[in-house]
């Protein structure tokens, strides 16, 4: 194993690792927070978003390892790293449209409690997630392309 691919992958690991935290011990205790002071129409749709929202982030996590596992094996440019980078788009584009799903939700606590910056909040969310999907078409395409260039390249001799 390469060491830079080890430190990109112990990274990925330590990205996940709070969000699950989040999802197993924060996400409970804030809802039974929540539910005392707002109504439980306003929270519980709103946690089932974040849960929701869990899934893609994770499996997007699965397929940088797998694309860093790639990477390890020297096969960095193949169909399997593109295939990987459009799930990862695929996830974040999800994350996006779940948390906007969401927004109205969020403006309703924070006018509730006076707190504008929960909305600024959702909209970190939202936009991180469009800034990575759009870079992970980015890449996608340039692979894409060197992709074909190499394959040119190995059919002239």
């Amino acid at each position: 194993m390469k060491r830079e691919t080890l430190f990109l992958k112990l990274a990925v690991f330590l990205i996940g690792l709070p969000i699950l935290a989040l999802c197993v011990w924060g996400l409970p205790a804030i809802a039974k927070e929540a539910v005392e002071t707002y109504p439980a129409y306003w929270v519980y749709p709103l946690l089932t978003v974040m849960y929701v929202s869990a899934i893609p982030f994770f499996i997007a996590l699965v397929q940088a390892l797998r694309l860093l596992s790639y990477i390890d094996k020297n096969k960095a440019f193949s169909e399997r790293s593109v295939r990987a980078l459009k799930i990862i788009k695929t996830c974040a584009i999800t994350i996006s449209i779940l948390y906007a799903a969401g927004m109205p939700l969020l403006y309703l606590i924070a006018e509730e409690d006076d707190a504008p910056g929960l909305i600024v909040l959702g909209m970190v969310i939202v936009f991180a997630s469009i800034v990575v999907a759009v870079f992970a078409a980015v890449l996608q395409k340039l692979l894409t392309n060197a992709i074909d260039i190499k394959s040119e390249n190995d059919l002239t001799v």
